[in-house]
């Protein structure tokens, strides 16, 4: 039987393995740092790995992505500083993605003596149900909708939202291009075979939260599997976790995927920083 302690010292490398890894060299312009690779609700809501999302940096534009509950504490954990946050995008509004949105507002902002910033958002997370608060909407210099099939340019890259995700709410996956590389991350959804067609990243990560295919609006690993080897791209990344990959072990699932596919295959961990540069290379 898995507890939450045996699975914290089993699911990753060695804790020295680790330690290794945060001494890598310094990151340069275009890097993405987990601040929660929990997915699924019991993960989340028993915080077995954290849920805070991801901080992505793009030719010196910074972005949180889908700032989940213990966004700011890891955040600040990290010596990340929210106030250089340029904008801070939702993929949907479930809370593990959307439940610190408003405080890294109220943070990017100063509690709003410094109005910037964008924030990206799905329609129905700002008028149906929001969970943006009305008041800390004047905070930002602009918030945009997020439609299917749109650009939006941002700093010196562009953002499109390729296609509406088939999950419980409005949900939409990004494609990020930069002057180098184009990084795809396919958020909540059920998999479906055209989805392949639209995130052709150099770089691919995938929120997987079943081991198995399942009735679920979610990602298995089987379906990451079949994206991946459809798509070929320079490195892959797997996050969002649910139990049954965590019991499964992430890093020796994308040991065996890299193996099969002889694509690079890197399961994320809270806290790990990517040069998105070095694997593009």
């Amino acid at each position: 039987m898995y507890t939450e302690k045996a699975l914290s010292n089993t699911i990753f490398p060695t804790k020295l393995l680790l330690e290794k890894m945060s001494k890598r060299k310094e990151l340069k312009t275009n890097y993405l740092i987990f601040l929660g690779t929990g997915g699924a609700r019991v993960v989340v809501f028993k915080q077995i790995l954290a849920s805070g999302g991801m901080w992505l940096s793009l030719e010196g534009t910074n972005l949180y992505l889908d700032p989940g509950p213990g966004a700011l504490v890891k955040c600040r954990n990290k010596k990340l500083d929210p106030t250089k946050l340029h904008g801070i995008l939702l993929s949907h509004k479930h809370l593990d993605h959307s439940a610190d949105i408003n405080v890294m507002i109220e943070a990017m902002t100063e509690g709003g003596f410094k109005p910037r910033g964008v924030v990206f958002a799905p329609r129905d997370a700002l008028d149906k149900d929001p969970v943006i608060f009305q008041y800390l909407r004047n905070y930002v210099a602009e918030i945009i909708s997020l439609e299917e099939g749109k650009f939006y340019s941002f700093g010196k890259i562009k953002l499109q939202t390729p296609i509406r995700h088939i999950h419980g709410v409005e949900t939409y996956g990004v494609n990020f291009y930069t002057s180098r590389f184009t990084f795809s991350y396919i958020a909540d959804t059920r998999y479906f075979p055209e989805i392949t067609d639209h995130y052709r990243g150099d770089i691919l990560l995938l929120n997987i939260v079943r081991l198995e295919p399942s009735n679920l609006d979610h990602l298995s690993l089987a379906d990451a599997k079949k994206i991946i080897a459809s798509v070929k791209p320079k490195g892959a990344i797997l996050s969002h976790f649910g139990m049954t990959v965590l019991r499964a072990k992430p890093f020796l699932l994308a040991q065996q995927l890299t193996q099969e596919l002889g694509i690079k295959i890197i399961a994320a961990q809270d806290g790990m920083q990517l040069d998105l540069e070095e694997i593009t290379g």
